[in-house]
This record gives structure tokens, C-alpha cells and sequence, in this order.
């Protein structure tokens, strides 16, 4: 049970002091942790203050939470994104964690169609932690690493002044983690650490490396993986978490974590970027790493329902799925029967990568086409559990989505967050009924 409140707040942003907006003034906001099977109650209030419209003709000042990657209802007072509070409303969340995967990290933030983008680059989000229920990597010393960039103006995050902030998405000139500019992290020579990281930008995507090292991923989004997965870099992008075990080398140094040149396109400049320093020293250990991380984690080949075909593209300013750019009276709409498999394939029709997120239901992908080799051979080979995938620019995947547990409302998006304010999102009108014979 927690208080959350969004609100105005100054904050140390690499010594200068700036006006972000936060959660309970804090950025990033604090970390909720929880269990498989909690009920987790948030009570929200709304102090931002009354900031207008903005170029786009929305509200600024109006917010709400979405709890992005909770397998928990989209409806009533849980993830639903219907919930619309004004400055000074108050409302209480509530969520069943019963049937959420155990060992995920998740993110809370600002969900109202048209100020997401604002309120997410200005500070507005956090970390929501589900314990492990396993033993297995309960020795390792744990990290939580949120990836966050801005820019400021002065005192305030650069605001947003062009409609070519929202086709090309905001990438800040400050790059953090937690909150703070290339911080320094220890570890023996030979220790094993766990390091949970979260893509917390709004359009930035990291392709991480860590000198000297090799990345042993063991967890994506919506669980944990069977085996050590490794890796010399793997990328990630707006709204992608990735669990990952470091051993560190015998020799003692420092060693940069960095962001790798990568470009998504848009006019991403893709330059490298030095994210943390790891400093091995001290008494060496000898740290092994767990060959099994999750014997339950496999790839699924159930019946297919349906396969949706889902086209992402941009034009005068706005984007689109299936050529219908989101508003609240016009979007499109996919169908879907509770207890069912679906196939959804999404053909990325822009010059851009567009980091493809669905609310309640992860996914397993099946095909990646185009785009970075080692990101398509990792998902697709690993029984990876997802709710954000890239789908490259002028490419396509195909994923496996399982509709399961939960009807209501829930939507499909971009997660460059601009793309979503400016209409490339979707309504998944997940249906409690039986297939039609």
C-alpha cells in the first residue's frame, strides 16, 4: 500500500537545479517492490499544477498511472487507462497480483493519450519490482539500473515547440542512471553482480556493452529466462527492461558501461555514450554463475486463433496504425477472444525503428525481419517473455500474443512516447465470450 503523489519538484540534474515533474519528488520516482500474488493499492493524487494546453491541444496538467507490464486487469480501478484526473483529483489504485510473473521489473508512468510524452521526459516515471520466487539468484548483489535522458532549458526540461519533437522523439543531451551522470558502481574481481535495467527515455535506445565483459542476460520484461543467455552488446529501447549478470574480470580497473553508436533513424545521431563506470577492486572472488536460472521458462507452440496484421507508419505530423491515427473518438481496434493464441504481425512502414508495446499480455516473438541480427537471433531464440519489441525500420515481426485472464480495454503502441501522443496506438478490445463457431 503506498502514497504516490505527481507533483513539481527540484531536482539535482548533474549540478543544476531544475523544476521536473516527479512522483513524491523524487527522480526517478521510487521504486515499488511486491510479490506474486500481492494486492497492491497506490493512493494517487494529481498536484500538478494547472499548466494549460500544449501544441498538440491537450491538457498538460492531466495525468494518470499505468503499470506497464502488470498481467492485471485493464479495467475498474486497475491499469485503466480510462481513469482521467485533473489537477487536485485523487483516486485509488488497486491491483491483483495473482497471476503476475514472479522475478519481472516493470514500469509505472503517465498514461493520458496527447501529454504522455511531456509529463514522461520531465520526470514522471519509476520502477515497479516483482520479487523473485526462486532462491537461485538470491546471492548475487542486485542493481537497479534505470536509463533516463534530458534536456534542460534553463531551469525546465526543453519544452516541446515543433511538431518535429513528436515525429522524431526527444533525446536529452544528459543521459543518467538513477538519476545521476556516469556514476561509479563497485565490484570484486570475480564477483558475480545482477543488474536489472530499465529503458526509461522517451525515444533514446541503448545499445549496451560493457568493456572487457560479456553480458549473461537472464530476464526480459514479463520473466525469467531458462539459461544464461550471452552476449557481447544487445540493445534496448523505450519501455525494454533486460535482467543481466555480470562477472567481473580478475583484473582490477575501471571499465565502462557504455550505450554503443546505434541508429534507430528519425535523425538519431546514435553516438556513444559512457552510462556508468564499474570499479573492480578489492579482495577477489570467485563467483559462479547459475547454469539454470528458470526450468519452467520454454517456447510455447499452442493453436492460433487469428493472426492481426498491424502497419505502423508517420505523415504531416502524426502516426498511424492500419492508416488511422488515434484519437479518443477514432482508432483502430483489434478483437480478441479471452483464453485464446494470436499471431500479430507488424509491418513497420517508416524510415524509423518503432518500439512496438502491448498492454496486460506478454508475447513470445517468432520472426524478426531486418534490423539489428544479434536483437532478432536473441528473441527468437530464447523463450523470452516480451511486452516491448523493436520492430526495425521498413521491417516486421510476428509475435505469439496469449490473451488470457483479463477482458476489458487495453491498447497497443509505440513506445517512443512522442509516437504514441501523436496517434500510433491502438484499442485491444479483449472479449469475455466464446469464439464464434
Amino acid at each position: 500500500e503506498v502514497d504516490m503523489t505527481s507533483q513539481p519538484a527540484w531536482v539535482n540534474v548533474n549540478g543544476t537545479m531544475a523544476n521536473l515533474l516527479t512522483y513524491n519528488g523524487s527522480f526517478p520516482g521510487p521504486t515499488i517492490r511486491v510479490s506474486q500474488g500481492d494486492i497492491l493499492k497506490v493512493h494517487f493524487k494529481n498536484s500538478l499544477p494547472m499548466m494549460g494546453t500544449n501544441i498538440l491541444g491537450h491538457e498538460r496538467e492531466m495525468t494518470n498511472i499505468h503499470t506497464h507490464g502488470l498481467h492485471v486487469s485493464p479495467m475498474g480501478n486497475a491499469d485503466n487507462m480510462m481513469v482521467m484526473l485533473m489537477s487536485g483529483d485523487t483516486f485509488d489504485y488497486e491491483y491483483d497480483l495473482s497471476k503476475q510473473e514472479s522475478g519481472t521489473l516493470n514500469i509505472y508512468h503517465p498514461h493520458i493519450h496527447g501529454t504522455v510524452a511531456e509529463q514522461y521526459w520531465g520526470g514522471m516515471a519509476g520502477a515497479l519490482v516483482v520479487e523473485d520466487n526462486t532462491s537461485v539468484l538470491a546471492g548475487y548483489e542486485t542493481h537497479l539500473l534505470i536509463l533516463k535522458d534530458i534536456t534542460l532549458s534553463g531551469s525546465a526540461p526543453e519544452p516541446y515547440t515543433s511538431t518535429m519533437d513528436y515525429m522524431h522523439g526527444k533525446e536529452g543531451d544528459t543521459v543518467m542512471v538513477n538519476g545521476q551522470v556516469n556514476p561509479v558502481l563497485a565490484i570484486k574481481p570475480g564477483q558475480v553482480q545482477r543488474w536489472r535495467v530499465m529503458n526509461a527515455s522517451n525515444a533514446r535506445f541503448y545499445k549496451l556493452s560493457l568493456e572487457g565483459h560479456t553480458l549473461q542476460i537472464i530476464g526480459t520484461e514479463s520473466g525469467l529466462l531458462k539459461n544464461p543467455y550471452p552476449v557481447s552488446s544487445i540493445l534496448l529501447s523505450p519501455g525494454e527492461r533486460l535482467d543481466i549478470l555480470v562477472k567481473a574480470s580478475q583484473t582490477k580497473k575501471n571499465y565502462r558501461f557504455l550505450s554503443l553508436p546505434y541508429s534507430r533513424g528519425g535523425g538519431s545521431m546514435g553516438q556513444q555514450v559512457t552510462l556508468m563506470t564499474l570499479s573492480c577492486k578489492g579482495s577477489p572472488v570467485n563467483d559462479a554463475i547459475s547454469s539454470t536460472i528458470n526450468p519452467e521458462a520454454v517456447r510455447i507452440s499452442p493453436a492460433i486463433a487469428k493472426t492481426e496484421r498491424i502497419v505502423l507508419s508517420m505523415g504531416q505530423g502524426k502516426g498511424y496504425i492500419n492508416g488511422i491515427s488515434f484519437t479518443m473518438e477514432n482508432y483502430f481496434a483489434i478483437h480478441s477472444h479471452l483464453g485464446t493464441y494470436e499471431v500479430w504481425e507488424i509491418v513497420n512502414q517508416s524510415g524509423m525503428d518503432h518500439p512496438f508495446h502491448q498492454h496486460v499480455n506478454g508475447c513470445q516473438v517468432l520472426s524478426i525481419t531486418g534490423g539489428d541480427a544479434s536483437y532478432a537471433s536473441f528473441l527468437t531464440k530464447t523463450p523470452a517473455w516480451k511486452d516491448v519489441v523493436i520492430v526495425p525500420k521498413w521491417g516486421s515481426v510476428k509475435m505469439l500474443v496469449p490473451v488470457m485472464d483479463y477482458p476489458g480495454m487495453a491498447m497497443f503502441h509505440c513506445h517512443i512516447i512522442e509516437h504514441e501522443d501523436i496517434g500510433m496506438m491502438g484499442i485491444w478490445d479483449i472479449m469475455d465470450m466464446p469464439m464464434p463457431m
